[in-house]
């Protein structure tokens, strides 16, 4: 039986996506970059004090139960200099960073791991920093284009890698519960919808017979719980290549007791998803969210049509530098 503890509050905080956007009112639950800067005591604005965008996703969960506060570092975004420049100018101490998820082995969520295991560390007392991963995320991957030709990705620093630069791996396909069920890593995602059916064109490299073949699941990506006290769970997902619907069915067969109060993430509906937008967002409406704050890989053809269905009391989309903060009722 996995259970998660009520949290008294729940803050996360953006610290790599594809949009940036300081001027719009940034709806449900949720502060702007530019509002955290004069929260932080800002009064002088320029372009140095500004975050930048990029094709990625990292954020920092911070939890609270009484006196107990944890930090987890979800996801790194692509590369060292957009998340390091970020966390800068967002004021994060890295220092207070407690562990590690990466949600799966794709470059745009895992290529500052090995920077960001550093900083941490160095700010921190060298001590060990837990970080957890899914075994099919060190596979070899690439996209195969409509010719054949295969466009690699980069692939995910391996557990010797990780270990050497001071990280503790834990290495698994099942749930985790994380400092003692203040956050869940989730297992891997059931796939029960008729319509989602992951990535077409995603490929993986068999060492065994020494070729590429179809891998549109991407079986090892997973998402981040947090169970709100009174309110329910906050579901943190990196690119739902399970399915945005497989994703939250997921979580509330895993935890059928508690509502579903929230969805933050990319929802991969752009590119080749953009066929299922339509069923994707009719099946959204039966889970009742209070917040749907879509971004990363979602597309703005979505985030159009999220919008338009939901209301902006319910739609809240993320940008770099943006805070959502949950307090239990």
């Amino acid at each position: 039986m996995i259970t998660l503890r009520p949290v008294d509050s729940l803050e996360i905080c953006v610290l790599v996506d594809n949009a940036t956007d300081i001027l719009s009112s940034p709806g449900p639950s949720a502060s702007s970059e530019l509002s955290g800067h004069l929260r932080r005591g800002l009064r002088k604005l320029g372009g140095n004090c500004l975050c930048c965008a990029a094709h990625g996703f990292s954020c920092a969960v911070t939890v609270q139960k009484g006196l107990e506060r944890r930090t987890v570092l979800f996801d790194t975004g692509p590369e060292p200099l957009i998340l390091m420049n970020n966390v800068g100018r967002l004021g994060l101490d890295f220092g207070t960073i407690d562990a590690i998820v990466l949600s799966h082995g794709h470059f745009d969520h895992v290529g500052a791991v090995l920077a960001a295991i550093s900083a941490i560390r160095s700010r921190s007392g060298g001590a060990s920093l837990p970080i957890y991963l899914h075994p099919g995320m060190f596979n070899r991957r690439g996209y195969q284009l409509p010719d054949g030709a295969v466009v690699i990705l980069d692939d995910v620093p391996d557990v010797d890698r990780l270990t050497e630069c001071g990280a503790s791996p834990f290495v698994t396909t099942e749930a985790v519960n994380i400092f003692d069920g203040l956050l869940q890593v989730s297992g891997e995602i059931q796939r029960v919808t008729p319509f989602e059916q992951g990535l077409p064109g995603h490929v993986c490299w068999r060492q065994d017979n020494e070729s590429w073949e179809p891998d549109p699941q991407i079986i090892d990506e997973r998402f981040l719980a947090i169970n709100v006290g009174g309110k329910g769970l906050v579901i943190l997902t990196a690119c739902s290549h399970a399915g945005a619907v497989n994703v939250l069915e997921h979580a509330r067969a895993t935890h059928p007791a508690l509502p579903l109060h929230a969805v933050i993430g990319g929802l991969h509906l752009s590119g080749s998803t953009e066929t299922i937008i339509s069923p994707t967002l009719e099946a959204l409406k039966k889970f009742n969210l209070s917040l749907i704050a879509a971004g990363h890989c979602t597309g703005w053809r979505a985030q159009a049509e999220l919008l338009q269905t939901f209301g902006s009391s319910v739609t809240a989309p993320t940008a770099v530098g943006k805070t959502y903060f949950f307090v239990a009722n």
